[in-house]
């Protein structure tokens, strides 16, 4: 038999986070996220997106022993400013038992029903800054921190239920070396000189903070016509301003500026936690931060997080500029390996923007959707 239960008090919640920590013990390709910072994102009085989203969250147990969790969560911007009548569903984590997964998907169900909503998509979380997406290949290669593992039979699980694929999304890398110069170093300097733009760098995360806030309003302005995108409000800004930004080593986050100080373009580039994070099993202290701290100086593969550009500037060749500053900054550091975190399939702009680095796609993952 199975029970379902509300992970609604502060213990439940700790066993919701941890349940991922028995399922993938010592799996030599999952990444563990920091149990506190779980914990964080779940706590409604310290999250900021529950300011406009609700969320629940069940765990499954069979023979007194959790077998499952997963989150419900409705996001109000998304079905009120964008009339898309979804509840989503994320964190969700279950052994191979297909009863265990239809038995969570109902409470999931149940929540989108009273809420008035028509359909449920999944995995994903509260918002754009969140993992997305079951892995449907590269299950042999190691995990990030901006991405969910899962094994195998995930997938299965959810069309054995009635779920069909609604959005593919990509995960692209290369090495440093496949990176040719001529590409970016004599457009970076045409498009300065044509355009009147300048490119910002920074040694110290203090220089950095006066232009979050731009950043994140570039961030919604340039990636407003994706299909899946929800914009990030003033207190989320604040929220992820305290909370990464500390995160990255400095020198992978560059700005471009036209000649009145408006930022034109932004990227930010994290070094690779995952060996880090396997290392510190969840925890800060007393050895995590120590590794944490270790990889931001020294890992050798780097993330692209995010990029965005201003539209009136998204053909003008503008990440020249940012590319020749990395190819500055990763050739001082010695980087080997470039890896893309999760791209929407259909967004061919982002696709083009590195085809001369001669990628190559490493990992899949899709979100799903079924009607209420």
């Amino acid at each position: 038999m199975i029970t379902i239960v509300d992970a609604n008090t502060k213990q439940l919640l700790k066993t919701f986070v941890k349940f991922s920590f028995n399922l993938y013990k010592n799996h030599r390709y999952w990444v563990p996220p920091l149990i506190n910072d779980e914990l964080e994102t779940f706590d409604k009085t310290k999250n900021p997106v529950f300011t406009s989203a609700d969320a629940k969250f069940y765990l499954a147990y069979q023979n007194n022993k959790v077998v499952g969790r997963i989150a419900a969560i409705i996001n109000w911007d998304e079905v009120n400013n964008q009339q898309k009548k979804k509840v989503r569903f994320g964190w969700w984590d279950v052994i191979d038992d297909v009863e265990v997964t239809k038995a969570l998907l109902e409470k999931v169900y149940e929540f989108g029903r009273i809420n008035n909503l028509e359909y449920v998509e999944g995995p994903m979380g509260f918002s754009n800054l969140d993992k997305v997406g079951v892995l449907t290949e590269g299950f042999d290669e190691i995990g990030s921190m901006i991405t969910w593992y899962n094994f195998p039979y995930y997938a299965g699980h959810l069309e054995t239920l009635g779920f069909v694929k609604e959005k593919e999304y990509l995960e692209n890398k290369f090495p440093f070396s496949n990176v040719k110069t001529e590409f970016f170093e004599k457009p970076n300097e045409l498009i300065k000189r044509r355009y009147q733009l300048k490119e910002l760098n920074f040694k110290n995360t203090k220089d950095i903070m006066p232009y979050v806030d731009k950043m994140f309003d570039l961030f919604n302005d340039s990636y407003a016509n994706l299909s899946s995108f929800v914009a990030i409000t003033a207190v989320q800004k604040e929220y992820f301003k305290k909370k990464y930004i500390s995160f990255i080593n400095p020198e992978y986050i560059k700005f471009v500026m036209d000649k009145e100080d408006k930022m034109v373009a932004f990227s930010i580039v994290m070094p690779s936690f995952s060996e880090a994070l396997q290392k510190a099993k969840g925890k800060l202290f007393p050895f995590g931060f120590y590794h944490l701290l270790k990889a931001r100086k020294e890992s050798k593969d780097v993330l692209f997080y995010l990029i965005g550009v201003d539209p009136e500037y998204q053909s003008k060749g503008v990440t020249a500029i940012i590319f020749n500053e990395y190819y500055k900054t990763f050739t001082q550091k010695g980087i080997q390996n470039c890896i893309r975190t999760p791209e929407l399939e259909d967004n061919h702009a982002i696709h083009n923007l590195w085809k001369h680095f001669d990628p190559i796609t490493f990992r899949r993952r899709r979100t799903y959707k079924r009607d209420l």
